[in-house]
């Protein structure tokens, strides 16, 4: 079965209007205008940004349903997808953010919009770590684009987080995949988006 719906989830200070975001979604709108398309603006709280995301996809199909990731998002994607069962599509994704976002405890300015303030604040680590979604259950779901040029994340332990996916390890690249033109018709090609629905995706799978 084809894709029907699926969800994007940017990163930290980040939002719909991500470059990557928006080349994903006018793929996927001009070429299967009937999918089910959404990229939320998360709020700062991981748990209420989870919370609002299961609750936004709660009556969509489980077996036809897919999410793609960047960064934070890629935390988030992943969680979502061992609770949803549904692929996801990791986009140099965030491993141990409960770590890595402690230094930014404080008041941020959105990426698209300087002018977007928010405060993260220090029980959001906590609630980070209650989001760790454990071990690959069904690891042959998932497709991570990691770039070993990432300069925010470290690639080996992307890698070593997604060992058992289909990994695809960039000698170069950064951490905004700046390339990602390059690389988005074999991201929608997981999917089931390009050339038929990936047999990885079938309900057996």
């Amino acid at each position: 079965m084809p894709t029907s719906h699926l969800l994007y989830l940017h990163g930290f200070r980040s939002s719909p209007q991500s470059i990557k975001a928006r080349k994903v979604a006018a793929k996927v709108r001009a070429q299967h205008p009937r999918v089910t398309w959404w990229c939320p603006q998360l709020p700062a709280s991981p748990r209420v940004a989870m919370a609002q995301v299961m609750q936004g996809i709660a009556d969509w199909p489980r077996d036809t349903m897919a999410v793609v990731g960047s960064s934070l998002g890629g935390f988030y994607a992943t969680w979502v997808a061992q609770q949803t069962g549904c692929p996801a599509v990791l986009l140099n994704p965030a491993i141990d953010p409960a770590r890595d976002l402690a230094q930014y405890i404080g008041e941020q300015t959105g990426w698209h919009n300087p002018d977007d303030h928010f405060f993260f604040k220090p029980e959001f680590i906590e609630e980070l770590r209650a989001l760790d979604a454990g071990a690959l259950r069904r690891p042959q779901r998932y497709f991570a684009l990691i770039a070993k040029g990432d300069e925010v994340l470290d690639w080996r332990e992307m890698a070593g987080r997604y060992a058992g996916a289909h990994i695809k390890l960039l000698e170069g690249g950064d951490h905004a995949l700046s390339d990602f033109d390059e690389h988005i018709d074999e991201v929608l090609t997981f999917l089931g988006f390009l050339g038929g629905r990936a047999q990885v995706f079938s309900a057996k799978g």
